[in-house]
């Protein structure tokens, strides 16, 4: 958490002493200079909260006197003439403070209907309650109850582990990765369909949100199932509708059974959630301790079978085991006092029953009738028997391989146990992942959260790790308590129909089966609340049209024809009427999902895009595309028919978002990598702006060669290197003067030493050369015109015009200020690097030191945003950020270290924050002097040269009467001096009209005593008093500062105030080893969303 100062800058005794009694009146803004109404410096998110403080700002320009007197803020006056369009620090902190009580989504998925904004409750949950538990909810489910013994049976200790273990590996690293994605900025509630959409673009989000939407809704198929098959298995098995003799017929009878049921359970859940889906939550803290109950009687049950195994007798014939549902004696024959009769073993077997010479089955003629202990104990030693895998062919009898037999086949009889689906370890791993899904839980809830960005990685992290552990732990301990054939026997048939979970637990089987009944149900009833609104927030975006339609609900909002189309959907499920192939198609669902979240986060994090700074730091690209690459073997490992239909319905789903035309933006990182693309990606990045999350700076560096065409300014080259980082487009321009024809192959010539000095210094870019008749016209050329396409720049970098106040050629500094006002028209964010040469090269590092930034106006976030991709190169890592910004009269400074300190918090950015408080004061004597030796100055110098111009042209009257007078020279930038110097070409010229001219100049022209006794304008005295004031509060805190940060005021629309405003910039300058000036291009380059 950044910390902060607040500190008052006391004024000097002497501005005390000499300052004039000047009252301050508020000023209105057209007397000033009018707005510039075509740039805009906020997004649509800050549009309609700045939008207030505009308007209220207007009613602070009044009328003033036209001596000039002070208007509006006197410590701000350089930048009053933008403050509509770049407002006030203060300002904007003050409008964004309660961004984070936005109600639960996003913001594009809002709109008021009313004019009043609903109140909402601050959200309240920690890590535990709100991501921690309802993870454990979400993961625990019906496999674990029903399936996983079976697995470890079928699988053996060894490969079930590696099944689990890799299952759990796939949801860690994608929890990694969605962490990473869910701490980088407010994430508004939506799940894994909100992050990837957001992240990939919405083509891809459309496709995955669908599949994570269908994942979802056979979840609920699944665990109705689930609850189905527990129902009539285990607690109520008399109340199955449909009933057969046994084998292949019993088989079809169970799954109409469970056909029936399932349609029943599933009307009953629609018309629960349809009603009153509020008692679904208040249910889930029930169902959780249903689960957690449990797991905890599992560990009981083994932990009691060390030293007291449970009596649960499996009766084996030979090495096959048989079904202790069809008789209740095993036993060949019953001994009854002095009589021998046949046991109910016998009567199945032999023919006629009840006779002991009756014909018998070989098999069981052959082989002895034992009786084993299903659950031999923790100590018991089974555990080498259970390590190996045993797979079985659908309708094969279930034997215990440590017993022997006799080779005979005998007949098959239904009183064996009989494996009911063929087996093997791709199928196995499809039944069990969805056991470890529901790791979007704390993700789905980031708007209940007191801290989302803290909340979401340690909650998910720590319910995995404990998911896993139970799991991995799990298949230890039923391999080592139970024996093999108890394992395999799916639905407990050996054991009396007793749930073989159910049979190690303690203090009874009813403990889990009654709480594995109700935890499923409530899984089912969270699955089919949660469908339907991804289905809605999918249909909301109107990026699929044909889905549009299930965007709309009852009055309150309740999805009720998503509810309805998920309910039909679940019941294709229920049809299938098998936990074991429906698993499978949850499975590849979830993992396609899954596979996007890691494909996001890589791609973010090898794209380097400047959004992405999540605040989650445990995260690496190489873990993403494992976590990618291991979902794509998990799902071709499981089934890949299935795999390869999931894929193309996500690709027919992707082509047709992509054919109707996604008018969506949300700042995907398939953007940002069509950047490098070709023709198609250059087509695309023309279809729209970028979003404010792509925004990086795309540089055209303006650079100036000497007659030998070398770079006079080289280290801006290192300095435009270091921002970039080779990311991005750079190109680096220049301007010969002269005519084209003429000189191309100078320009050819320019171009190879511009290439050649952008491979010293590390620049990865282009370079563009033009040639022009004046330098001015050259340097619009390449503004308005270098790039192709979405490939253009929006940044312009140049150089200070050093030693403009020494020079007599007013040329250099009257192209610099009109290259700002070519950005500012154009749209194009300025760097003004001053002392260029003061900068490190290419290959040097900084020591440590601090990078501050002056936040005076905000005109898009371009302050905060450099000083990060900085510290991204070596030159300036070891440099800390540190942000200062103004405080005035009647901003509470307290409140702005507030607003700050959140705003900051959210943007992921590190740095230490002062708020600076500048309290109005009075103009001093020096500042009042310094305004007027500068007017003075600008008068000499013009008088100066309009003499020179005039002798100047007296020489060419007598050289050449009938000539034609140019005023000025190739490349010259004197056409736009004053009226004295007009450029202008008189085909004529004679010495009376020369005289006149003189005359009417001289008129104009101030005398030396009228410059000694002139009074200074009043608004340049407040733009002098800004700039005192200001650089007296930056030279005392960054005297030491590596490099200084600054909001560059505006040019003056009246150029005939350009050498004043240079004067102003040089004063905000004075004493600062390394200073950049930093002008905005009038678009939010920075967003606390993801």
């Amino acid at each position: 958490m950044p910390h902060f100062t607040v500190t008052k800058v006391p004024d000097s005794e002497d501005e005390a002493e000499g300052a004039s009694s000047m009252p301050l009146r508020e000023a209105e803004s057209d007397d000033l200079w009018e707005a510039d109404r075509s740039q805009t410096s906020v997004t649509e998110e800050n549009s309609k909260l700045l939008d207030i403080d505009r308007r209220k700002n207007s009613t602070l320009y009044q009328n003033h006197s036209e001596e000039g007197e002070d208007s509006y803020d006197r410590n701000l006056a350089l930048f009053e003439e933008e403050m509509d369009t770049r407002p006030k620090v203060s300002s904007l902190l003050n409008r964004l403070a309660n961004y984070t009580n936005l109600p639960q989504g996003a913001r594009e998925h809002e709109e008021e209907s009313e004019g009043k904004k609903k109140q909402t409750k601050a959200p309240r949950m920690g890590t535990i309650m709100g991501v921690y538990l309802p993870c454990l909810q979400n993961i625990f489910g019906v496999i674990l109850f029903l399936r996983l013994p079976w697995v470890v049976g079928t699988a053996g200790i060894l490969h079930a582990f590696c099944i689990v273990f890799a299952c759990c590996c796939c949801t860690m690293l994608t929890a990694i990765s969605m962490s990473a994605i869910a701490t980088n900025g407010v994430v508004p509630a939506g799940g894994s369909y909100f992050m990837i959409s957001r992240a990939l673009g919405p083509e891809f989000g459309g496709a995955v949100g669908l599949c994570f939407y269908l994942g979802t809704t056979f979840a609920t198929a699944m665990y109705i199932l689930g609850a189905i098959e527990i129902f009539l298995v285990y607690i109520a098995p008399q109340a199955v509708i449909f009933q057969s003799e046994g084998g292949v017929e019993n088989s079809a009878a169970m799954l109409n059974n469970m056909r029936v049921y399932g349609t029943g359970f599933l009307l009953l859940m629609s018309i629960i959630v349809f009603v009153g889906v509020r008692y679904v939550n208040k249910l889930a803290s029930l169902f959780l301790t249903c689960v957690i109950l449990s797991i905890l009687a599992i560990y009981a049950g083994a932990l009691k079978s060390a030293f007291a195994p449970p009596d649960f007798p499996v009766c084996l014939l030979g090495n096959r085991t048989l079904s202790r549902l069809e008789f209740s004696t095993c036993a060949k024959i019953v001994q009854t006092e002095n009589t021998t009769s046949p046991s109910e073993l016998w009567d199945r077997f032999c023919h006629p029953p009840g006779f002991l010479n009756g014909t018998c089955d070989e098999y069981f003629a052959h082989n002895n009738v034992t009786e084993v202990e299903g659950i031999p104990g923790l100590s018991s030693g089974i555990i080498t028997e259970n390590l190996w895998s045993n797979y079985l062919q659908k309708g094969e009898i279930i034997e215990k391989g440590s017993l022997s037999s006799s080779d005979a086949v005998g007949s098959p009889s239904s009183i064996y146990v009989l494996a009911d689906i063929t087996t093997s370890f791709t199928l196995l791993v499809g039944i069990f992942f969805p056991s470890v899904t529901g790791i979007m839980a704390g993700s789905n809830r980031s708007g209940d959260l007191k801290d989302a960005q803290k909340s979401i990685p340690i909650g998910t992290i720590l319910a995995i790790l404990t998911t896993s552990l139970v799991y991995l732990s799990n298949v230890i301990l039923f391999g080592a308590c139970i024996d093999g054939v108890v394992l395999r026997d799916k639905f407990g048939d050996a054991v009396k129909g007793t749930l073989v979970v159910g049979a190690l637990s303690w203090p009874s089987p009813w403990v889990i089966v009654i709480g594995s009944f109700f935890s499923t149900c409530g899984a089912g009833l969270q699955s089919l609340t949660g469908a339907p609104r991804l289905l809605q927030a999918i249909a909301k975006d109107g990026i699929i049209p044909f889905l549009r339609v299930f965007g709309h609900g009852k009055s309150n909002g309740e999805p009720t024809w998503a509810l309805l189309l998920t309910a039909v959907i679940a019941e294709l499920g229920i049809l299938i009427a098998s936990l074991d192939l429906v698993a499978p198609i949850l499975s590849m669902f979830f993992l396609m999902c899954y596979l996007f979240v890691n494909l996001a986060c890589g791609l973010q994090t090898l794209l380097r895009s400047p959004n992405w700074r999540p605040r989650f730091q445990y995260y690496h690209w190489t873990l993403s595309f494992l976590g990618m690459a291991l979902c794509l073997a998990l799902m071709f490992i499981s089934s890949w028919y299935y795999a390869l239909i999931s894929m193309v319905i996500a690709g027919m789903i992707y082509k047709y978002i992509e054919y109707h035309g996604a008018e969506k933006e949300w700042g995907d990182g398939i953007r940002g990598l069509s950047l490098s693309a070709a023709r198609f990606a250059l087509l695309r990045l023309e279809e729209g702006p970028p979003h404010t999350k792509n925004w990086r700076p795309q540089l055209l560096v303006l650079v100036k060669l000497d007659s030998d065409l070398h770079v006079s300014q080289p280290r801006l080259l290192s300095f435009a290197s270091q921002l970039k980082a080779g990311k991005g487009l750079t190109i680096v321009g220049s301007v010969l003067l002269g005519d084209y024809l003429e000189n191309y192959a100078e320009a050819l010539a320019a171009e190879q030493a511009l290439k050649l000095l952008m491979e010293q210094e590390r620049v990865k870019g282009f370079c563009q050369v033009v040639v022009a008749q004046k330098k001015k016209e050259g340097l619009s050329h390449l503004i308005q015109s270098c790039g192709l396409g979405g490939m253009r720049h929006n940044t312009v970098i140049m150089g200070w015009p050093s030693g403009w106040r020494q020079s007599d050629d007013s040329r250099a500094w009257k192209t610099f200020i009109t290259t700002v006002r070519i950005c500012t028209a154009g749209r194009q964010a300025l760097l003004v690097a001053k002392n260029i040469s003061l900068f490190p090269g290419a290959r040097e590092t900084l020591a440590e030191g601090h990078i501050d930034v002056w936040w005076v106006v905000h005109d898009g976030g371009m302050l905060m945003l450099l000083p990060f991709l900085l510290k991204q190169h070596k030159a300036w890592r070891k440099c800390k950020m540190r942000i200062f910004t103004v405080a005035q009269m009647e901003d509470n400074s307290i409140q702005m270290k507030k607003d700050l300190a959140t705003f900051l918090y959210h943007l992921r950015i590190h740095a230490d924050v002062e708020v600076v408080e500048m309290h109005d004061s009075d103009i001093s004597a020096y500042t009042y002097e310094r305004t007027l030796m500068m007017e003075q100055r600008s008068q000499m110098l013009r008088q100066m040269r309009l003499s020179k111009a005039d002798r100047e042209r007296e020489a060419q009257l007598v050289k050449d009467r009938n000539s034609m007078l140019r005023l000025t020279s190739v490349g010259s930038d004197d056409d736009e001096e004053t009226d004295a110097v007009a450029a202008r070409v008189h085909m004529t010229w004679t010495k009376d009209k020369h005289q006149a001219v003189r005359v009417a100049q001289s008129k104009h022209m101030p005398s030396f005593q009228d410059l000694l006794s002139m009074r200074p304008d009043q608004s340049n005295v407040r733009r002098m008093h800004t700039a005192v004031k200001l650089n007296e509060v930056i030279v005392n805190k960054s005297h030491d500062a590596k490099l200084v940060l600054l909001n560059m005021p505006g040019p003056p629309r009246n150029s005939q105030g350009d050498e004043n405003y240079m004067e102003f910039l040089e004063v905000l300058t004075e004493g600062l080893e390394r200073v950049l000036l930093v002008r905005g291009g009038g678009t939010e380059v920075i967003t606390i969303y993801s």
